[in-house]
């Protein structure tokens, strides 16, 4: 049978005779609706708009028939009686999420919110913790075996239809044939409501500019071969539109979108690396377009899943290289996060995502990402706060938060401690409530005591500064300034200096390195002074290490800058000193700075011979105890070349 078939009287006559008993007046139907009864309704697009309008309909006109009832859904997009004050007495709903169409109802105390993982409501129906009385269900036609097909909406819909005493289907020729668990048979309805209407569609806010860039910085995470999975709302739309460049992705979850339709016929998602589905797209229930339904119609690439099945952390974590991308409404500096409720007010609910974050904590290699804007209420609230507001519900734990992003970068929070955690996320927030967050580490002891901060525009990482090298030697890194929750790295780094590194370098062999002098290298005021570090990945761990570390400082008025240098000892004779001091005198050219001053051993014939090999016209100015000042003031430009490009942005 076609999605949309354009003679639907002659399939309806068909089916009316094959199956007879299955279709009485809505009138009768709703006469078996009893007082306090149970009524669950299906979910989100998947709604029976005809049903409920049919349902609220029969209730105007005879008010005393039906009272106390419950409404049980997660998501309505259409017709909602239960949040209208004429039905008070009729209808309460119980939702198992917080949707536009209900949030004020339940806020006010008209409506109740069941905070619960959507993974574990089938088996509540099933075993008669949440009894259901009736469920009004949308399908599709039968087909010649006489089964219907849930469509974009199988979720817990299942397992209320199989839980309900009384089933009532509306058959509607425009839902989607979709493989799956969404099958039911005929003999399990009891009432069949022919009704052919367009089905509810949902459009994603489109992506603003601050949606677009954190997309582009989750799209720096998610490798080729993942599998994902992502939420709802202009953010995860904006990722997803970001993965196009992607390869041999797949896809395992809760939410079918435009986004994924979209990803799937460009060919990002193939869904060829998954390692159970392979070659499927699994989720649970789809909220788009009808192009999207379309698309979904008999697709065997696609399998719509039962909510116990797709939300399974177990079943999660077997995708290797699961990636699960949510979003929150505030985290704290710890990284705990709430997505459904702000002080007490109710917003969305738990729905899947801590089940996909668990999970993808469990996976092979997987990655849990919450991203997020910085601010909210137009930019005059941070999202990211000192804690939680009281009354807030905890969504996410700090051990289910591997990144988060902003439209300010990216902040790795796993296996830190909660002073890098609260570093690392304040060097993301929104540059407007960086000093007030400061301030609040501070207080609550999260952050040292006397830890420095540039306030201001000369604070702000500048993250167009950073490039990727190849040197001399092949060896592929990383040249960016230095931030301000490097610390860690660069105590690691300048440990693993040799003394005669850290005396060439520093003129001691002191390797007791203080948070204050570490300070003066990871806090920067870019305006003033550059440190630029070369970094490589360090596979398996997946982060990175430091291999060197340039500067440059202006001194004075006089526009020349005192520059320094140094690289790991097992990274010497690489290059990568050669591509260090080419970006800092291309970055120092830019600033206006006319040359570098250094202060130099005169046993340290190494930097003296880099500064010459690569164009500088070097001077010794004065020598006293064995140190003397070089000064390399900078030619016309392009006299000086780093290896390769390095000169170049």
């Amino acid at each position: 049978m076609a999605l949309y078939p354009d003679d639907n009287s002659s399939e309806l006559e068909a089916m009316k005779k094959r199956w007879p008993k299955k279709f009485w007046p809505e009138t009768a139907i709703f006469e078996r609706i009893h007082p306090g009864d149970r009524i669950f309704v299906g979910t989100g697009c998947g709604e029976p708009q005809h049903l409920v309008g049919a349902l609220k309909r029969y209730v105007e006109k005879r008010p005393n028939s039906l009272t106390g009832a419950e409404m049980i859904h997660v998501w309505t997009l259409g017709i909602a009686p239960c949040a209208e004050e004429q039905f008070r007495e009729n209808f309460r709903l119980n939702s198992f999420f917080v949707g536009s169409r209900s949030r004020d109802a339940i806020n006010r105390g008209d409506a109740d919110y069941t905070p619960i993982f959507l993974s574990e409501v089938p088996a509540l129906f099933r075993h008669g913790a949440i009894p259901i009385d009736v469920a009004l269900v949308q399908t599709s036609p039968p087909d010649r075996h006489g089964y219907l097909r849930l469509g974009i909406s199988v979720d817990i819909v299942k397992a209320a239809v199989e839980a309900a005493e009384i089933v009532i289907a509306q058959i509607n020729p425009r839902m989607p044939r979709i493989p799956g668990d969404g099958f039911v048979s005929v003999e399990e309805v009891d009432h069949l409501v022919f009704c052919d209407e367009p089905l509810l569609e949902y459009h994603d806010p489109a992506p603003d500019e601050i949606a677009r860039k954190i997309g582009e910085y989750v799209a720096r995470i998610v490798e080729d071969g993942s599998t994902i999975q992502v939420g709802y709302g202009s953010v995860p739309n904006a990722v997803l539109a970001c993965l196009g460049e992607k390869k041999h992705l797949g896809v395992h979850t809760e939410l079918f979108t435009d986004g994924i339709a979209d990803l799937m016929k460009s060919g990002a998602v193939d869904n060829s690396r998954k390692t159970i589905d392979r070659g499927k797209a699994v989720a649970s229930f789809c909220m788009g377009s009808a192009e999207t339904y379309r698309y979904l119609d008999d697709n065997p690439l696609v399998e719509f899943r039962s909510i116990d099945y797709t939300n399974s952390p177990l079943v999660i974590a077997k995708n290797r290289r699961m990636t699960a991308i949510n979003s929150a409404l505030e985290i704290d500096l710890s990284g705990q996060a709430t997505a459904e409720s702000l002080a007490g007010s109710h917003y969305s609910g738990i729905g899947g995502q801590a089940d996909f974050m668990r999970g993808s904590v469990l996976s092979q290699a997987g990655r849990s990402i919450l991203a997020l804007p910085s601010t909210a209420d137009g930019g005059r609230t941070s999202r990211i706060v000192p804690t939680l507001r009281p009354g807030s519900g905890v969504t996410l734990s700090r051990g289910d938060v591997h990144y988060v992003v902003t439209e300010y970068g990216i902040a790795y929070l796993h296996a830190k401690n909660v002073r890098e955690r609260a570093l690392d996320l304040i060097a993301i927030a929104h540059p407007d409530f960086r000093p007030q967050l400061i301030e609040e580490a501070k207080r609550m002891g999260l952050i040292y005591g006397d830890q420095a901060f540039i306030p201001g525009e000369g604070g702000i990482y500048p993250e167009s500064l950073e490039v990727r090298r190849t040197t001399k030697a092949g060896l592929p890194i990383l040249l960016r300034p230095v931030k301000i929750t490097d610390e860690p790295l660069l105590k690691e780094f300048f440990h693993q200096l040799s003394d005669d590194s850290l005396y060439s370098r520093f003129m001691t062999t002191k390797k007791e390195l203080s948070h204050p002098w570490l300070q003066e290298f990871s806090v920067v005021d870019y305006s003033k002074k550059m440190v630029i570090l070369a970094t490589v990945e360090d596979r398996p761990a997946g982060r990175e290490t430091v291999i060197g570390i340039g500067q440059y400082g202006l001194l004075g008025e006089s526009m020349m800058a005192e520059v320094a240098y140094v690289v790991r000892d097992d990274y010497h004779r690489q290059g990568v000193g050669r591509e260090l001091l080419a970006r800092l005198t291309h970055l120092a050219r830019k600033q206006g700075v006319q040359g570098f001053v250094a202060e130099v051993l005169s046993t340290n014939v190494r930097i003296f011979r880099m500064f010459q090999k690569m164009g500088f016209v070097v001077e010794k100015v004065w020598e006293e105890d064995g140190v003397y000042e070089m000064r390399t003031p900078f030619g016309e430009p392009g006299e000086v070349e780093g290896g390769g490009d390095a000169c170049r942005d």
